[in-house]
């Protein structure tokens, strides 16, 4: 990963041949690593600052994607509270401290707090000066931290563009279908604004995408009224799963279909108990 660092505060030790841009969840996918440095504001106790719960969710993107964490001071009780464990307030002149968290290695203690510890590419220093060692084995460290994870299972199936390249690609076919074209013939006028909404709702079901605006509807009244029973609920399932493994990847498509086959269930205990035919009991 040649990306740069991303830091939450410009209070930063020198970090001579390193780029550093100011953090936010749309730079860690190409992100080196992260800095929390110390700040001096609370951790355990974060009511009067409720810029922490982003900076907290910051942290937690960032682990679940694999983006390698240094934090130092009241960023080290951030990191712990993001990976669970306690953190205990201090009169202030000190900076908050976290408990080990699970599974954490500890490997240095003073009075019985644990000053620096690891865990994966989570590394913790809980004094406010940050020591040159460890920043020196961090920085040498990233090299052989490079892979990433999917922050969501949106970015696991290629993002909003791939979703829409199937919404598309499947009502495409859908129209044609003997058994679904019908029902759609009937109950869609807007053809762009429907492949826009479903698409929201597939980017919203799989995660989300900063900056765009979240689906907000019920899937069961969405579809009340359309007459539909087993046999179409099994004719979408079996044409969305087609359709998504000819566009898709093999574990992308497997992740759509197995949303949809989830979906498929709720939407045929809704048509079973409103008098149409369940799944279960054919059409």
């Amino acid at each position: 990963m040649t990306g740069p660092l991303l830091s939450t505060s410009p209070l930063l030790p020198d970090l001579s041949g390193w780029a550093v841009q100011a953090a936010c969840p749309e730079r860690l996918a190409g992100a080196a690593g992260l800095l929390l440095p110390h700040d001096g504001l609370p951790v355990a106790d974060v009511r009067a600052h409720p810029e922490r719960w982003e900076t907290l969710a910051l942290v937690t993107g960032a682990l679940r994607r694999g983006v390698p964490v240094l934090a130092w001071g009241s960023g080290a009780a951030l990191l712990g509270r993001a990976l669970g464990a306690a953190v205990t307030a201090t009169d202030g002149a000190a900076p908050d401290w976290s408990a080990l968290p699970r599974g954490a290695q500890a490997h240095a203690w003073t009075a019985g707090q644990p000053t620096h510890w690891t865990l994966d590419r989570a590394v913790a220093w809980a004094d406010p000066e940050l020591p040159p060692p460890v920043l020196t084995s961090f920085l040498a460290a990233l090299p052989g931290w490079s892979d990433r994870r999917p922050g969501s299972p949106l970015e696991s199936v290629g993002g909003a563009a791939a979703v829409r390249e199937v919404v598309t690609a499947f009502y495409a076919r859908a129209r044609a279908d003997a058994l679904l074209g019908p029902v759609f013939a009937a109950h869609v006028a807007d053809w762009p604004a429907h492949l826009d909404r479903v698409t929201d709702f597939w980017v919203t079901l799989l995660g989300g995408e900063p900056g765009r605006a979240a689906w907000r509807g019920n899937l069961n009244s969405a579809h009340a009224g359309l007459g539909v029973r087993a046999a179409h609920l099994g004719r979408w399932l079996a044409l969305w799963d087609e359709t998504a493994r000819e566009v898709l990847p093999a574990d992308a498509a497997a992740l759509l279909s197995a949303r949809a086959a989830v979906m498929g269930e709720r939407l045929g205990r809704v048509a079973g108990a409103g008098g149409g035919t369940s799944q279960a009991g054919g059409a």
